[in-house]
């Protein structure tokens, strides 16, 4: 019976691609912005991380992705594993180079290069034998950005985001960290996009960790989900049971059930149960 109990506990370690460890983040060396934080990502899953602004969601991600220093912040207690190995203090490059891409909010693509510059770009640490064949494998997910010849300045909202993720697809990553990916796009795109993320992670297997205000959106395309208030995790679940739970309905999805009245009450505020 003991070597099927090590069996099974080493498939679970195996599954989980990425773990933060009750983090805590520090800026200007006095400011706690992270507080204890702990999450997971399975492999070849869909996490959601959600949250209102200021809640620590991007500096989560920048933490993850050794970004902290150009802000003057740093992670100053836990730690973060990334398949088995502590990558805490590994540089932004490196982690690129094992597999680890973040799609930054404001998709940070170069708007004076062309498409086709930008794209060969996000291939920068790997070998080029195969480009013309990975780029069209970009193009089979956004057929859009085979038809702009022009400059990525040009491109719409949506475009550019569609340029940012495939950007990231030619690193060939194994867990792509997405900050914010329906930022200023219409509602018609944003149902695009995340269309598209969820063909990256069902077609390709990429795993994915998806930091989003957008809760309805996040949760209706991921596996897990994660909430995040001042710092620190305050709910974490399956996608399922965070749209079920009625917290996140109210404060989060915009419902909570049937409408009631309170014109006879001066103010109401309902208080979150897990604080």
């Amino acid at each position: 019976m003991k070597p099927q109990i090590a069996a099974t506990g080493e498939a679970m370690a195996t599954d989980t691609i990425l773990s933060v460890n009750n983090i805590e983040v520090v800026f200007n060396e006095v400011i706690l912005v992270l507080r204890g934080l702990n999450l997971n990502v399975q492999r070849g899953k869909i996490t959601a991380l959600l949250g209102t602004n200021g809640a620590g969601k991007s500096t989560t991600l920048k933490a993850i992705t050794n970004l902290l220093a150009s802000e003057d912040g740093e992670v100053t207690r836990g730690s973060i594993q990334y398949e088995g190995e502590d990558i805490t203090e590994i540089g932004p490059e490196a982690l690129v180079r094992k597999g680890v891409f973040l799609v930054m909010e404001g998709r940070g693509i170069l708007q004076d290069m062309t498409v086709i510059e930008n794209l060969r770009l996000g291939a920068y640490s790997r070998p080029k034998a195969k480009l013309k064949e990975e780029i069209e494998e970009v193009f089979r997910f956004f057929p859009r950005l085979k038809e702009r010849t022009g400059l990525a300045g040009y491109l719409s909202g949506g475009e550019q985001q569609m340029l940012a993720i495939g950007r990231a697809m030619m690193a060939k990553p194994k867990l792509i960290l997405m900050d914010e990916p329906s930022m200023g796009l219409s509602p018609l795109l944003v149902k695009e996009v995340f269309g598209i993320i969820k063909r990256l992670n069902r077609e390709l297997g990429i795993s994915i960790l998806l930091v989003e205000q957008n809760a309805n959106m996040a949760l209706h395309v991921a596996d897990e989900g994660y909430i995040m208030e001042n710092g620190k995790i305050v709910l974490d679940g399956s996608a399922q049971e965070l749209m079920d739970n009625e917290d996140v309905k109210e404060f989060y999805l915009g419902g909570g059930g049937e409408r009631r009245s309170f014109k006879d009450i001066k103010s109401y505020k309902r208080r979150k149960r897990w604080l």
